[in-house]
């Protein structure tokens, strides 16, 4: 069945469904084309068997020339690339024997520079290295930036408490390239890309493609010079880097992570990981409440709703966010380009929390 409501896109797939059209989640995303917040959106609701529901609406581009969301458009994932590309291939390495999660970096990066620093310190966040730095201020190229990154982290470190960093995923992904033997992209492509359909998902979208992609920011600071980034990665340093890295750097469509998702939730012939890693992501490794982190993912989105324990979740800065609970059978898929044309963060996480506290009411 599908309808629309007030210029939004609803499709329920799931018959259970089907006499919901009045769900408040609905009713908040109408409310988000009021407001003209996010930009544009397609939420995905999946279950064991594939996607149950689908929500989209809004503007890919409202800059220049406005161009509307469809199914089709790829959206610039920002950070899910940690969660959607290179915490699966570390997990992947590990389950085939390639190499163990407590290894030193060092073994796989040899340029950096602390040979304490192991790989499951990166996954975890807890290798007492820096959030975040503007390499891309100063170099170009990822030759330069990864030279660039080691001079940084050359200092001293000692704390071994959660704090969310790109660099441990700039660094993963490097190890993760040395001990494939291959690019990072080339590894989406072949290990998860194409087992699980995901056949639109890709780093660096071809300049063809850009109206079909969601543009971000206008005049923000991931660029030495203003303009508006669309149809290339936002995040400074991944473009630097020539818009591949571990810590982000990927666009997908809605529909490309519902096949990602439903991996998580059900072991097929073409998952990824097994069930018992799915698991063991979903685990407590470090941090304390409300930043409690898994391998690569968070766990209990206590501030989005009370979801069941198991449930782990990750964001991305451009508007982006995955939520699987797996004893409930269900995932979340939030798409959204909520900083175009301008960043507004708290607005950003308050429309994301009342979305996923709506979705929560819905399926249970």
């Amino acid at each position: 069945m599908s309808h629309v409501v007030r210029n939004l896109a609803v499709s329920i797939r799931d018959e259970t469904l089907q006499g919901r059209r009045s769900w408040p989640v609905v009713s908040e995303l109408a409310q988000a084309l009021v407001s003209e917040f996010p930009s544009g959106f397609d939420l995905v609701i999946v279950g064991t068997q594939g996607e149950r529901v689908r929500i989209l609406g809004g503007e890919a581009c409202r800059v220049g020339e406005r161009v509307a969301t469809r199914a089709t458009t790829l959206y610039d994932l920002a950070s899910l690339t940690k969660v959607v590309v290179t915490t699966p291939l570390a997990l992947w390495l590990r389950d085939g024997g390639s190499w163990d999660l407590d290894d030193s970096l060092q073994r796989w990066v040899p340029d950096y520079p602390h040979p304490q620093t192991t790989l499951r310190e990166l996954l975890t966040h807890t290798s007492g290295l820096a959030a975040h730095f503007p390499f891309y201020r100063d170099a170009s190229g990822a030759v330069a930036v990864r030279e660039a990154l080691m001079r940084e982290v050359a200092v001293d470190i000692s704390s071994h408490d959660v704090l969310y960093s790109d660099l441990n995923f700039m660094l993963l992904g490097w190890a993760i390239e040395s001990c494939a033997g291959t690019s990072l992209d080339r590894l989406f492509r072949t290990v998860i890309a194409r087992p699980l359909s995901m056949v639109t998902a890709r780093f660096c979208p071809a300049p063809s493609q850009r109206r079909r992609t969601a543009a971000t920011e206008l005049d923000g600071d991931q660029r030495t010079s203003p303009g508006l980034v669309w149809g290339e990665v936002h995040d400074g340093n991944a473009f630097a880097m020539g818009g591949v890295s571990g810590h982000a750097g990927l666009f997908a469509s809605a529909g490309d992570l519902s096949h990602f998702v439903t991996s998580m939730l059900t072991t097929t012939a073409a998952s990824v990981l097994k069930a018992s890693t799915v698991r063991e992501m979903a685990r407590v490794a470090a941090g304390h409440a409300p930043e409690m982190r898994g391998l690569g993912w968070r766990v209990e989105p206590t501030q989005w709703g009370d979801w069941p324990t198991g449930t782990f979740f990750h964001t991305g800065f451009t508007g982006t966010s995955i939520l699987v609970a797996p004893t409930l059978g269900v995932g979340v898929i939030l798409l959204t380009n909520a900083i175009h044309p301008v960043r507004q963060m708290d607005r950003q996480a308050a429309f994301r929390a009342d979305v996923h506290r709506r979705v929560l009411e819905a399926v249970t």
